[in-house]
């Protein structure tokens, strides 16, 4: 009775064990249609931070546990997130299947601008998005709000009176996505995919926080509108990084 009661005890302690400890996931990635492998397909595991891209089979490996997320990136195909289970490391055949994408034209209209063909005098018919940046004696970094508004003034003012409140309000909520930033550019991996993409997917996954907060984080901390619609998402990821830096600083102060 014994014996059975230890060997009973020494099979759960194996299973836990393999269901909790970090291993090596190896698999492959293939094209959903026809099952042609994939090359250079970028592979994140969201809840380690940790990255690796598919080999010219197809093949890859990864550090995992059950339960983790895997995040599938790879130009031209649907991103995928898929959860890791305990028959991906008892089975070595396991592959993931990427979706191409399918892009529909859209119907374009062309609004008349009276064009007269001299591009001096053309360029000064076209319609200007009017920005505004505010500026105080004695600081020589100017503020961009946007608009001229009584809104837009208040919000310069309490961005230069009191950084650590607003900072604290951007942050604050947040603080185990905003850890994870170190890890996530001490990867080569996702520093190279970010570095590639520009439309902020990536990091709402990575940092789990909509694409509105990202774009409210870098408005506040002083970052141009030019610069938030044009950076890819690894100057995306430096520019919160380094404003993430900031609060913590001044949150130490308080």
């Amino acid at each position: 009775m014994k014996k059975i009661g230890f060997v009973f005890l020494l099979l759960f302690s194996l299973i836990t064990y393999a269901q909790t400890s970090d291993e090596y996931l190896k698999a492959s990635v293939k094209n959903a249609q026809d099952d042609s492998p994939l090359e250079n397909v970028h592979i994140i595991n969201l809840s380690k931070i940790k990255g690796t891209i598919s080999k010219k089979d197809g093949s890859f490996e990864i550090p995992a546990s059950v339960n983790d997320t895997l995040y599938f990136s790879y130009l031209g195909f649907k991103t995928v997130k898929v959860r890791v289970t305990q028959d991906m490391f008892r089975f070595e055949n396991t592959s993931f299947g990427l979706t191409e994408l399918a892009y529909a034209l859209e119907e374009v209209v062309v609004k008349p601008f009276q064009l007269t063909g001299y591009l001096e005098i053309d360029v000064k018919r076209l319609p200007v998005e009017e920005a505004f940046q505010y500026s105080i004696s004695g600081l020589s970094v100017g503020y961009e709000a946007g608009s001229r508004k009584p809104s837009a003034v208040s919000k310069v003012l309490g961005a230069i009176l009191n950084p650590a409140d607003l900072l604290r309000n951007l942050f604050g909520k947040k603080p185990k996505q905003m850890k994870r930033l170190r890890e996530m550019k001490d990867d080569d991996a996702i520093r190279d995919l970010l570095a590639s993409k520009f439309d902020r997917e990536t990091l709402q996954a990575l940092l789990q926080i909509e694409k509105i907060d990202i774009q409210d984080i870098l408005s506040n901390c002083n970052y141009s509108k030019s610069f938030i619609q044009t950076a890819n998402d690894l100057q995306i990821l430096d520019a919160i990084s380094e404003c993430y830096e900031e609060y913590k600083v001044l949150n130490r102060k308080d």
